[in-house]
């Protein structure tokens, strides 16, 4: 288990705080403080981003399960979007507040090798996902070499084949790659509510743990779906091949963890 100060932190921030300047103001000195305890890795989504330029383009992007059906152009909107500006104002942002930050993805030196997702059989539907991957391989060499330059990467969504095709990859599974290539002491997903709720309306329906037989229950019981039942399937992945710790917890919450939800085997 991945314990030491020395192997890093994998922070996953999703697009709808991106765009949420309270929260964003919240997330800047909190990651500062996270960082003076070890190095830190930032994966960042960008769906509400590719939605809304979906929107401008009169296109109407799909979703199973909370995972994005890619087509033609949904791939060119997400290299506009999270390859491009959202992971450029990232990295502005780390200057802003003092940090160094490098902006890249998962196509860079072949960080997040992936393969073409096969269709899926969901709910009697043979769902073809198009041009999202499925990661088969991670190369952290270009994120160490930057945490080793005392560097912040920042990874955008994106992964590449043996032929050199981008891939559209759901960032909460960027993030559980990228914290198991690195063997990571901790991997923490970043979210408005800040853990788990049994009801999305009541804060006091939270989950301070949520183990596999809770995570059953939950789906079982539709409170637990969507965006959410990625995030926990994923850190459920991690946890069983070597991260040390996963949590899902609220911007400003990243070093105390007060309210955040500990996801456990």
């Amino acid at each position: 288990m991945a314990n030491e100060k020395s192997s890093p932190v994998v922070v996953k921030i999703g697009g709808s705080l991106i765009d949420d300047e309270d929260q964003m103001t919240a997330f800047w000195p909190a990651l500062r403080a996270l960082r003076e305890d070890g190095p830190v890795v930032i994966v960042h989504g960008g769906g509400k981003q590719m939605s809304a330029m979906a929107d401008r383009l009169d296109h109407t992007p799909r979703r199973v399960q909370g995972r994005r059906v890619t087509t033609d152009l949904d791939l060119e909107i997400a290299q506009w979007t999270m390859g491009g500006a959202l992971n450029t104002d990232l990295v502005a942002q780390a200057r802003a507040h003092d940090l160094t930050a490098v902006g890249l993805s998962g196509a860079d030196a072949a960080l997040l090798q992936v393969t073409k997702r096969p269709p899926w059989d969901i709910d009697g539907e043979t769902v073809d996902f198009g041009w999202v991957g499925d990661v088969t391989k991670v190369d952290p060499t270009v994120l160490t070499t930057l945490l080793d330059s005392d560097m912040i990467p920042v990874v955008a969504p994106l992964g590449i084949d043996e032929d050199g095709q981008l891939y559209n990859v759901n960032a909460d599974t960027v993030a559980c790659a990228v914290a198991r290539g690195l063997r990571a002491r901790q991997l923490i997903f970043v979210t408005g509510a800040g853990g788990v709720r049994r009801d999305a309306e009541d804060a006091a329906s939270h989950l301070d743990t949520c183990d596999t037989d809770t995570f059953q229950q939950g789906v079982d019981a539709e409170w637990i779906e969507g965006g959410m039942r990625v995030k926990i399937e994923t850190a459920l992945d991690a946890l069983d091949d070597g991260v040390g710790r996963a949590v899902i917890c609220a911007p400003g919450d990243l070093v105390e963890q007060a309210a955040a939800t500990e996801v456990v085997i």
